[in-house]
């Protein structure tokens, strides 16, 4: 379609001996749907069985194709670590699918991961100097086989992770599930959300806060940039060492896609609503590029909230203009453009009456190679809009993302190929006009974000990316 894929969502939950965790665990990645849809997978431990003793099942698909009832049922453990996927790193292929699972000198352990580590490649190849053989073409894979190996100098699973991460580059949030422990710790930058919730008889690790309601888990904080929670024993530890890691000289950059785009409307991400982020970027919208017409409408579901509130800021009235057909399968797999467009068409369809004879303002999260907007002003005028005036609730994108984010390489973004003008001659618009960049960064007041993929200031070195 034309648009930007969701990243990957990660879960994970410590109950108390003898409860099982499979059907929570389907629960929160249920919730996480939205940021991953190609595969899906669950591993679960019995803390209180013998050691080695994870049961793992994945496959490629939505969580609820991967898993069933009789499969969840035959999942017994009391801790255990989820993940839904989008191929960021690594094809989309059963390999890469997570949980990664793997028996070492001290054991076992299972992995996962959102986000991309960009000196992977490199690592990666120091490892296979010394004779390590891959499976799998993920970074997630060599960030397992590296814990692995130094488990086998330290005194624990937690101690293992430090030293690893202290030498990866890049963005995530990951899960290591051993016999007896779950560990996460999330990156010194904090470019990838991960937070802490509570249960009656344990915790909860999520991606988002609106995996923690779907268990019924009370929201604690928000996992801090470099710090590492490891739970135990139904007990919770935390270890804040590499808090100020040397790698980002302390400083963070928290990734403003996430309250564009990717998380859930109703998930809060160190401390700023999704909701409040994308209303706000609407308001500034209308500030910034005012128009005459007759109705704002946002495309569904993301430019929703800020057809809001540029709604709210312009006194225009807000109206649905589009109904979204929410059994249509992923459009964006389609092998041909043509089918592509269908899909799209198949996806949503204009609501004739609230648009003919209408000047409208169409709102959107952004455009990325400008086919899926193209399309929706085509079928607005085909339904009869006298005018269609675009509003893109975020900047230009001008720079690939080297973190987790899926936007393409420069050649493939439309922004960097052309100006604002000829993108509203080429998309058909009457009107054009994207979020400021100094708007955007007060969407989300006093967090400091990266925005490397408007203004190409990356927040650490690139070297490995591809």
């Amino acid at each position: 379609m034309g648009s930007l894929h969701e990243e990957c969502g990660v879960f994970g939950i410590f109950r108390q001996a003898h409860a099982d965790v499979a059907h929570d665990i389907y629960y929160g990645l249920t919730a996480l749907q939205h940021r991953g849809q190609e595969a899906a997978g669950i591993a679960v431990c019995d803390t209180m069985g013998e050691r080695g003793n994870i049961c793992l099942h994945k496959n490629m698909g939505l969580v609820s194709e991967v898993f069933n009832e009789e499969t969840l049922a035959g999942m017994k453990g009391n801790v255990g670590i989820g993940h839904v996927r989008y191929s960021t790193s690594g094809g989309s292929v059963t390999e890469n699918v997570q949980p990664l699972s793997y028996h070492y000198l001290k054991g076992t352990l299972a992995i996962v991961h959102n986000g991309n580590i960009v000196n992977a490649g490199r690592l990666k190849e120091e490892m296979m100097k010394e004779g390590e053989v891959f499976r799998a073409t993920s970074d997630t894979e060599v960030i397992a086989m590296r814990i692995a190996r130094m488990r086998a100098h330290t005194s624990c699973i937690e101690e293992a992770v430090k030293e690893v991460t202290k030498e990866l580059l890049g963005g995530y949030a990951l899960l290591v599930m051993s016999p007896r422990k779950l560990v996460a710790i999330r990156d010194p930058l904090g470019l990838k959300p991960l937070c802490i919730g509570k249960i009656t008889d344990g915790y909860v690790l999520a991606s988002e806060s609106c995996a923690l309601s779907a268990v019924d888990a009370e929201f604690v904080r928000d996992v801090k940039p470099g710090e590492i929670i490891t739970i135990r024993n139904g007990k919770l530890f935390t270890d804040e060492t590499l808090c100020n890691n040397t790698l980002c000289n302390g400083s963070q950059a928290h990734c403003v896609f996430e309250y564009i785009y990717f998380a859930r409307l109703d998930s809060v991400l160190d401390g700023i609503s999704v909701y409040s982020a994308r209303f706000q970027a609407g308001r500034m919208l209308a500030e910034s590029g005012p128009v005459e017409a007759d109705l704002v409408t946002g495309v569904p579901e993301s430019g929703l909230t800020a057809a809001a509130g540029f709604a709210d800021a312009s006194g225009i009235p807000f109206m649905h203009a589009f109904h979204k057909n929410s059994y249509v399968g992923r459009t964006f797999i389609k092998p041909t453009q043509q089918e592509r467009q269908t899909g799209v068409h198949m996806k949503l369809n204009v609501i004739t009456e609230v648009v003919k004879g209408k000047r409208i303002v169409l709102i959107d999260d952004s455009i990325v190679r400008g086919t899926t907007i193209a399309n929706l002003i085509t079928m607005l005028r085909k339904a009869g809009a006298s005018a269609v005036h675009v509003r893109i609730s975020s900047p230009p994108f001008l720079y690939p993302c080297y973190y987790g984010t899926d936007v393409p390489d420069s050649t493939q973004l439309i922004a960097k190929q052309f100006s604002i003008e000829e993108i509203r001659k080429k998309i058909g618009a009457d009107s054009l006009a994207y979020l400021r960049i100094e708007d955007l960064k007060k969407t989300t007041p006093d967090l400091p974000v990266c925005s490397a993929c408007f203004d190409g200031k990356y927040p650490t070195e690139t070297y490995d990316a591809k």
